[in-house]
């Protein structure tokens, strides 16, 4: 009989010693807390009360997960080449590790050539006034070896599960019908060789031991006005899909992602037209978007009408000086909770790396766009940083979207990993503290946010 009351007391301590707790992260509009996790106690227990809940459902999954992260543009791989190694490697290690002081990176996207993020417009195949090279004889990735590879490997030794992402700004302007970096189109005549050309940057850097995991075929392409750029409709970006692109991706057997649009969700009739063509959607695995205009909701009509293609977000700028509170506010409730909610696979931010004077930029490019560090004489942390930190170390690749109500001045997302633990990101954009219930599996935490402040629970 004692023997049988001993299993009973162990078996009731094991159960106790079980009782499930939640980590508490947080980041404040007024920059009193910046991405801290906290020492409060969170143990889910079964008492009621009549507080507001934001219910957590593990049993209905949605999309899975690529990653959070940002562009690690030229410039931004440029001044992270001119600091001292040391220094630099630390500084990755703290974007791309997974260690308790690390954010945990998981997802980049690059340009292919310049984009106006980078100090000066290049190409792959640059070449004199008048000339061409249809057989892409001077094609070259020398400019990329100057910053760009270097950091990509050091990342890859840190993250090599790391995804990237790859956008073009230009062709050749040889290819183009200005023959100029900003603006033009692409000439019908060089589609081939053009898709002959993104697939030669894919081996390339394959060579290089990068894999390039995903390509949109054009960043912004209805916004001609950047340097560089190219005007490239829906129309012509379906051709040069199914005519071309698909064509050479498929006989070079490159299995690197092809994605469309790359630009505002203000237009989501631009890849579904490209999607309701069969010749087209056959080499597509999904649509890319940033939200300069139009609303998170239209990336979801695209899922919608095309319910088997990915969407991922991909582009979303903070412009200097920063509003830290207004930008962290505004960009975790529309990207890192609206764009997962409404079936994207990754959201990025532009850009990872600026100087003190946003530099470096092409001429014509983007004058104030801040990067998520400023990189001068110290590095300093901005907006961007703690906005994707406070999804990227916990929401790893592989992770899937699960169901949470939105209840209360509390818009939020939640996640359960591959390793079984449940994410939430929230936000309270009141000005006012609010206690509430975070329901999960018929048990609960009441946890109370101050106003104007971002949280990541994790249990």
């Amino acid at each position: 009989m004692m023997k049988y009351y001993c299993y009973v007391f162990f078996f009731v301590w094991a159960l106790v010693g079980r009782t499930q707790q939640a980590e508490l992260w947080l980041t404040k509009a007024d920059k009193s807390v910046l991405f801290q996790q906290q020492t409060t106690t969170l143990s889910f227990g079964a008492q009621t009360n009549t507080l507001p809940s934001i219910y957590v459902d593990d049993t209905k999954k949605f999309q899975q997960i690529d990653g959070f992260g940002y562009t690690l543009t030229g410039g931004s791989a440029q001044l992270l080449m001119g600091m001292k190694p040391n220094e630099r490697i630390l500084l990755l290690k703290e974007l791309f590790g997974t260690a308790q002081n690390s954010i945990g990176v998981s997802y980049l996207r690059v340009s292919v050539g310049a984009s106006d993020l980078s100090d000066h417009v290049f190409t792959y195949n640059d070449l004199p006034v008048g000339q061409t090279d249809l057989n892409l004889t001077q094609f070259t990735l020398n400019e990329e070896r100057k910053a760009l590879i270097p950091v990509l490997k050091e990342i890859l030794s840190i993250a090599p599960n790391l995804k990237i992402l790859a956008s073009p700004w230009t062709p050749p302007v040889w290819m183009k019908t200005n023959g100029a970096s900003k603006g033009g189109s692409l000439k019908p005549e060089f589609y081939d060789v053009y898709a002959r050309y993104l697939v030669k940057y894919i081996q390339e850097m394959q060579k290089e031991g990068i894999r390039i995991d995903a390509m949109t075929i054009q960043n912004e392409p209805l916004h001609p006005g950047n340097n560089p750029s190219l005007l490239m409709p829906q129309d012509e970006q379906a051709v040069f899909v199914k005519k071309s692109l698909g064509p050479t991706f498929k006989k070079a057997n490159i299995k690197t992602k092809i994605l469309i649009y790359d630009h505002n969700a203000d237009r989501p009739d631009y890849p579904i037209s490209i999607l309701n063509d069969p010749e087209a959607r056959q080499y597509i695995d999904g649509s890319a978007f940033h939200l300069y205009g139009g609303s998170m909701e239209n990336v979801r009509d695209v899922h919608e009408a095309h319910p088997d293609k990915n969407v991922y977000f991909t582009e979303q700028w903070i412009g200097a000086p920063a509003n830290f509170g207004g930008d962290l506010m505004w960009h975790v409730k529309n990207l890192i909770i609206g764009a997962p909610r409404n079936w994207c696979k990754t959201v990025l931010e532009w850009n990872l790396a600026a100087d003190p004077q946003q530099k470096p930029y092409t001429d014509g490019g983007c004058t104030a766009c801040l990067g998520a560090l400023t990189i001068g004489t110290t590095v300093e942390r901005n907006p961007a940083y703690y906005i994707i930190a406070h999804a990227s170390k916990f929401v790893r690749p592989g992770s899937v979207r699960i169901a949470s109500n939105v209840t209360m001045s509390a818009p939020n997302v939640a996640f359960k990993t591959r390793e079984g633990k449940t994410v939430l990101v929230m936000l309270n954009e009141s000005d006012k503290a609010m206690t509430f219930n975070v329901r999960y599996r018929g048990k609960q935490i009441t946890p109370t946010l101050e106003g104007k402040t971002v949280a990541t629970f994790v249990w």
